[in-house]
């Protein structure tokens, strides 16, 4: 069992001092110059299957560090200090929240927030390298056995670029690095994914694959959108899912003959899903992605889908698309995290979408994990370990977000069920009926819930 403690009122935010100056709005924002050479051009689908290699040699320095110190030998990052000379917040050693998942293996997760690749991202990637944005973390990404982002925009050099207002598409020359950070699985249920239409989503299935990369969410049709991945480490058995309920209308959502997106608007589907798969796996991670953009509590159809994922199965609920962190829930003995925030992407005025996490799990074949989060400050697609205060106080800020739950200073994540907030409170049920309006009587590509990123 957790332990039960205290409950942690709502946190300061982060003080603008600690992030030094305000980036400037994008987009048309102006980054700051960057003087290192760009990786050679080339072909993106001569270079596509490059990462597959080191997803093998991934595995190998996994299996000799298995004995090493969960998060790092030394407590660092990998990306040093800070360059006022700040101490980065300490990832600490040890079990990584209180309340260890029992006797037995263990299998070590982390997840990511919304990760792109393209516009003013792809400029700082052929300035720099595609390796960029990882030199920071890549010790986080690295040294789990499993690593997990939400992939917002699609990989292709093709497609039909949609009528919508943000409108992605990313090189297939970025994906070796991203596999050799060491991310392992990415949810494709999101709401950019078919920006570039279903031949830049079926485009980007094809790098990924190329790459070593596995993903969920996406599918030729909705049979293989619904399939979920599994992966073995450790002798644990993880089955990984992915469900968008944020759809710019019904023609991105995947059906018996139609690709697309794996959709929770109806949650009967995603539910018996859940119900199916877990009858095949010890552990089940529902990727989702859902919520408003840049509010910093979840809906109320977020709780409600988040327990009845939970109800049918799943272990360990993290999901995504507000672009700010919300707070982390813990029901019925599982973890829901309802949003990570921004982990590489587009650099705007708004603070709030600066802050995020990597949240690191640590699982038995039970289904019993323990978490703990550790605070990243990312600007200008390049994200790093917060220096202190900074780091104690979002961690702060988040455990007030919370609900059942709170976060030690060090960043474990321990159950409080006298913490109380608006994800226990009865939420409006997500009907089965539940849909997007049809794609008439939407604007052209247009979420109903979609703001300014």
């Amino acid at each position: 069992m957790l332990i039960v403690g205290a409950a942690v009122v709502a946190g300061v935010c982060v003080a603008a001092a600690a992030h030094k100056l305000a980036a400037p709005s994008d987009p048309g924002a102006k980054p700051p110059a960057q003087a290192a050479a760009p990786h050679a051009a080339g072909s993106g689908g001569a270079q596509a299957g490059a990462g597959a290699a080191s997803g093998r040699r991934k595995a190998g320095r996994r299996r000799s560090r298995r004995d090493r110190r969960w998060r790092g030998a030394s407590g660092g990052t990998g990306g040093g200090s800070a360059a006022d000379g700040s101490k980065p917040v300490r990832e600490g050693g040890g079990t990584p929240a209180a309340g260890a998942p029992g006797a037995g293996p263990h299998v070590r997760m982390a997840f990511v927030g919304d990760v792109l690749l393209a516009d003013t991202v792809e400029k700082l990637l052929l300035q720099n390298g595609y390796d960029y944005p990882y030199q920071n973390v890549k010790q986080l990404l690295s040294e789990p056995d499993v690593t997990v982002a939400n992939l917002e925009t699609p990989v292709t050099e093709g497609g039909t670029k949609q009528s919508k207002e943000y409108v992605y598409r990313s090189s297939p020359l970025a994906l070796p690095a991203l596999k050799e950070s060491g991310i392992d699985v990415v949810n494709m249920a999101n709401n950019h994914i078919m920006d570039y239409g279903a031949a830049g989503m079926l485009d980007t299935m094809k790098y990924l694959d190329q790459n070593g990369i596995e993903h969920v969410g996406t599918g030729h049709n909705l049979e293989e959108a619904l399939k979920p991945v599994f992966i073995t480490k450790q002798g644990i058995k993880i089955a990984f899912l992915g469900f968008s309920r944020v759809v710019p209308d019904n023609t991105w959502k995947a059906s018996a003959k139609q690709p697309g997106v794996a959709d929770t608007y109806n949650y009967t589907v995603p539910v018996e899903t859940i119900r199916k798969t877990k009858e095949q796996a010890d552990l089940v991670v529902v990727l989702a992605h859902w919520g408003t953009e840049r509010k910093d509590t979840p809906d109320p159809v977020q709780t409600d889908l988040a327990h009845r994922y939970v109800d049918a199965g799943a272990d360990l609920v993290v999901a995504s698309h507000p672009h700010v962190l919300q707070g982390l829930e813990a029901y019925k003995g599982k973890w829901i995290a309802y949003s990570l925030g921004n982990f590489i992407f587009t650099t705007n005025d708004v603070a709030k979408t600066w802050e995020t996490i990597v949240l690191q799990a640590e699982c038995g074949k039970t289904g019993d994990c323990s978490l703990r989060a550790v605070p990243i400050l990312t600007k200008w697609a390049k994200p790093e370990p917060m220096v202190e205060p900074a780091g104690s106080e979002l961690l702060q800020r988040l455990s007030g977000l919370s609900f059942r739950s709170r976060i030690e200073a060090g960043g474990s994540v321990v159950r409080d069920d006298s913490v109380t907030g608006p994800a226990v409170m009865a939420p409006a049920s997500a009907a089965p009926s539940a849909s997007p309006a049809p794609a008439a009587s939407v604007s052209p590509g247009q979420s109903a819930n979609t703001k300014k990123k």
